[in-house]
């Protein structure tokens, strides 16, 4: 089998609203994914479980099925049909969140969220190789960036539907309001978004072999800056998902928020910041890197130092307005290394790998990040309860805040080698 010839690229109009449905995809998954997290006190009170429970139910349930289903869904999406692969995990994704609003234990809750998370990783692997092949290398860390955004739009939905729902009908309520939905999107995409031709942009590409996926993952393991790149994304994302999961939880317990305000508080802050700081991330790695493609991984090596203080302002400051209004330029800074990380890993291996090299990115960032992050968040709570009740929390919170200083060093480690990698795929012009 050989990698098809590249053709005509795409109207920019079209690779536009390809990009938008996509958006609104990716904006679907992370509501679905994360509003678990405002309504984590509720379902904890009524199920009789601790927080070590619902760490495992926020974290590990969810990211060890959403990494391992992965890397074969990936594969699928590198030999075949992407646009497909995205419909048939849109339809189970969202079915399992409406479903996980008729639960009557935390086992079943628990299996619904596995069934969230095996579909969810249909969604972004297919998603970064169609945007590849609808926009050339100088303009993918922005497309990238916009397509993250729905990260941070999904969370603000996720929180203010999940929070108010949950305060004026239940818990069980909002996770059906938000399911549905995505049923009705899933024939949007299947209706108007099409498969282009792989390696539109890379025409030395045509005729090359496609190699097994033990080939292709060994093949993108041995790039030493995408393992750098990929271990900073993933200590990044370990503080990043400990703390949008217990954010709502510290400002209950610590705070005496109501979910309502919190929903809205979180939700415009993580929204709006969030959405800012992906697209200004990928808008600066597309325009510094046109210089020096090392920028892409400057960027957020800087971003992720700068965002620490704000953090700690967040965490300890006694009063809750000005705790949330310091927590808006760590939302910035936070999200400004998505569109250049994931259109490194684009550009760092070959066409009819990119699913695969999405997936392996994502493996690694979500088994570390969203499956340890809450997790361990979850058992500090209960370890440091005795010392500081209710406030645990906020102290188990400032020790994953620091591991984003970790993070920063392999972000700067990763361009030592970046140049030489990407000569590897013969893109001296990339280099």
């Amino acid at each position: 089998m050989v990698a098809p010839v590249p053709a005509q690229p795409p109207s920019p109009g079209y690779a536009r609203y390809v990009l938008g449905v996509l958006f609104v995809v990716f904006v679907f998954n992370f509501v679905d994914r994360q509003i678990l997290s405002i309504l984590l006190v509720p379902i904890k009170e009524e199920l009789q479980v601790s927080d070590t429970a619902m760490g495992f139910l926020t974290g590990i349930a969810f990211a060890l099925f959403y990494t391992v289903a992965g890397i074969p869904i990936a594969r699928f999406a590198d030999t075949g049909n992407r646009r497909n692969v995205i419909v048939i995990g849109l339809v189970v994704w969202s079915a399992m969140t409406a479903l996980s609003g008729v639960v009557r234990t935390f086992g079943q809750l628990a299996l619904a969220r596995v069934g969230v998370g095996v579909g969810e990783a249909a969604c972004s692997p297919p998603a970064h190789s169609l945007l590849a092949d609808y926009f050339p290398p100088h303009r993918r860390a922005t497309a990238l960036g916009i397509y993250s955004m729905g990260i941070y739009v999904g969370i603000l939905l996720g929180f203010v539907l999940g929070g108010w729902v949950n305060q004026l009908f239940g818990w069980r309520q909002a996770f059906l309001v938000v399911g549905l939905p995505g049923l009705a999107l899933a024939v949007v995409v299947r209706l108007t978004v099409r498969e282009p031709a792989r390696g539109t942009w890379e025409l030395a590409s045509a005729g090359v072999p496609v190699e097994s996926t033990r080939e292709v993952l060994r093949f993108v393991w041995a790039l030493r800056s995408f393992r750098h790149m990929a271990f900073a994304a993933a200590l990044h994302s370990f503080a990043g998902y400990g703390a949008a999961t217990w954010g709502p939880a510290f400002l209950i317990r610590v705070h005496g928020m109501e979910t309502g305000a919190i929903g809205t508080w979180l939700g415009l802050i993580t929204g709006i910041g969030g959405a800012s700081g992906a697209l200004l991330g990928g808008v600066l790695a597309d325009r510094l890197g046109t210089r020096d493609r090392r920028w892409s991984l400057w960027i957020p090596a800087i971003a992720s130092v700068v965002e620490v203080p704000f953090w700690l302002a967040f965490l300890l400051l006694p009063e809750p307005v000005s705790a949330l209004l310091w927590f808006i330029p760590a939302v910035i800074a936070g999200a400004m290394w998505l569109g250049p990380v994931l259109a490194m890993t684009q550009g760092l291996v070959r066409p009819h790998m990119r699913a695969l090299a999405s997936a392996l990115l994502l493996f690694v960032i979500n088994l570390i990040g969203l499956g340890m992050g809450p997790q361990v968040v979850g058992i500090l709570n209960d370890l440091l309860a005795g010392t500081f009740g209710t406030a645990a929390v906020r102290y188990s919170l400032l020790l994953v805040a620091a591991m984003n200083l970790w993070a920063a060093t392999h972000f700067a480690l990763a361009t030592r080698s970046l140049r030489a990698d990407l000569l590897v795929q013969g893109n001296a012009q990339a280099a």
